[in-house]
C-alpha cells in the first residue's frame, strides 16, 4: 500500500493555496483546424484567434531564455522541433498536446519558438560585444549608474559562446543527445506535473518552477560546456548540473508515482513505428560517423601512405641502377663544352 496517494499529493496543495485540488477542465486545442472557415460569417478566423490565449508570449518569452541558456541555435531548433513531435506522440495521454498542424508548426516551431530564438541569439551576440566595468557600488556617481549595477548583479560577469560540435566527437554526440533528452525530460515534466496534481497552466508555482529552472539551468549548462570543453581543467561535473538533473528525474518519479496509468496508455502503432525508425536512423548515423567512418578514413590513410612509400622506393631503385645517370651525363658534357 503506497504512503501516498495522489489524492494526498492534490491535497497537499491546498495548503499552499486553497484553490488547488480542484479538477482541471479539458481543453483541446484540436478540434477544427480550418484556417480560414467560411461556416462562420461573422468571424472566418475565429479558429486562429482561439489559439492565441497567453500561452503564445509565454512560448516566445520560454525560448527567448532557453536560448540565453543553450547559446546554440542547432540545439535550440532541435529541441524545439523534437517537442513537436513529442506532442503528436504522447496527445493520447494528454489531451492538451491534440493540436491543429499549423498550431504545431507555424505558431509554435516559426513563429512563437523560432522568433524567440531568433531575438535570443541576437541578444547574445551584444552581450558578446559589450564591456562590463565591475566597480563598487558606492564608486559609481550616479542613482542611474547604481541601479544598473544593482541589475548586473545577477548577470554573468562574462557570456561565452558555445560550440558544442556535437559531431566532432563520441563523447561530446553522447553528451549533447544528453542534453537534449534531459531538455525534452523537464518540458514533459511541466505538463505531466499540472495534469496529475490539478494545477492550472496560469498559476504562480509553475511560473516559478520555470524561473526556478532557468536560473539554476543556466548555471548548469555553463558547468557542462565547460567540463565538455576542457575536461583535464574540470575533473568532475559541477553541483548545478547534478541538482538539475537530479530535480529532473524526482519529476519523472513524482508522475510514474502518482498517476501510472496515463503513462501506461500505450502508443499507437504508427507512432511506435515511427520512433522505432528514428532510432536506427540515429544510431545507424551514430554507428556510421564514429566507428565505419573513421575505419574508412584510417584505410584510406594506409593506403596512401603505403603508395607514397612505394613510389618513393621505385624512385630511389632507378636512381641506383645507372639509367638516370647515363641520360643526366650527355647534358653534362654539353655544358662543359659551352663553358669552354
Amino acid at each position: 500500500v503506497p504512503l501516498q496517494t495522489v489524492q494526498d499529493g492534490r491535497q497537499f496543495l491546498k495548503y499552499i493555496d486553497p484553490h488547488l485540488g480542484v479538477p482541471l477542465p479539458e481543453r483541446d486545442y484540436g478540434g477544427n483546424c480550418l484556417i480560414y472557415d467560411p461556416g462562420n460569417a461573422t468571424d472566418p478566423f475565429h479558429n486562429i484567434w482561439d489559439k492565441l490565449d497567453g500561452f503564445v508570449p509565454a512560448h516566445f518569452f520560454g525560448w527567448y531564455l532557453k536560448t540565453l541558456m543553450i547559446r546554440d541555435w542547432w540545439m535550440c531548433m532541435i529541441i524545439s522541433v523534437m517537442f513537436e513531435f513529442l506532442e503528436y506522440s504522447l496527445e493520447h495521454q494528454l489531451p492538451n498536446f491534440s493540436e491543429c498542424w499549423w498550431d504545431h508548426w507555424i505558431m509554435d516551431v516559426i513563429l512563437c519558438n523560432g522568433l524567440g530564438i531568433y531575438c535570443g541569439m541576437k541578444t547574445l551576440s551584444w552581450l558578446s560585444l559589450k564591456t562590463y566595468k565591475w566597480q563598487g557600488l558606492w564608486n559609481i556617481p550616479t542613482y542611474k549608474g547604481k541601479m544598473k549595477r544593482i541589475v548586473f548583479q545577477f548577470t554573468p560577469y562574462s557570456w561565452v559562446k558555445f560550440e558544442w560540435k556535437p559531431a566532432s566527437s563520441l563523447r561530446r554526440w553522447l553528451a549533447v543527445c544528453g542534453i537534449i533528452f534531459v531538455f525534452l525530460l523537464a518540458e514533459l515534466n511541466t505538463f505531466y506535473l499540472k495534469f496529475v496534481l490539478w494545477m492550472p497552466p496560469e498559476h504562480y508555482l509553475v511560473l516559478l518552477r520555470l524561473v526556478f529552472f532557468v536560473n539554476v539551468g543556466g548555471v548548469a549548462m555553463r558547468e557542462i560546456y565547460d567540463f565538455m570543453d576542457d575536461p583535464k581543467f574540470h575533473k568532475k561535473l559541477g553541483q548545478q548540473a547534478w541538482l538539475v538533473a537530479a530535480i529532473t528525474a524526482t519529476e519523472f518519479l513524482i508522475v510514474v508515482k502518482y498517476d501510472p496509468y496515463t503513462l501506461t496508455l500505450s502508443l499507437p502503432f504508427y507512432i511506435t513505428q515511427c520512433w522505432i525508425l528514428g532510432i536506427i536512423l540515429v544510431l545507424t548515423w551514430t554507428a556510421w560517423r564514429f566507428f565505419i567512418r573513421d575505419i574508412t578514413l584510417r584505410y584510406k590513410e594506409i593506403r596512401r601512405q603505403k603508395q607514397e612509400h612505394r613510389h618513393e622506393r621505385d624512385k630511389c631503385l632507378s636512381n641506383g641502377d645507372g639509367h638516370s645517370a647515363l641520360l643526366e651525363e650527355p647534358n653534362g658534357s654539353k655544358l662543359r663544352e659551352r663553358k669552354l
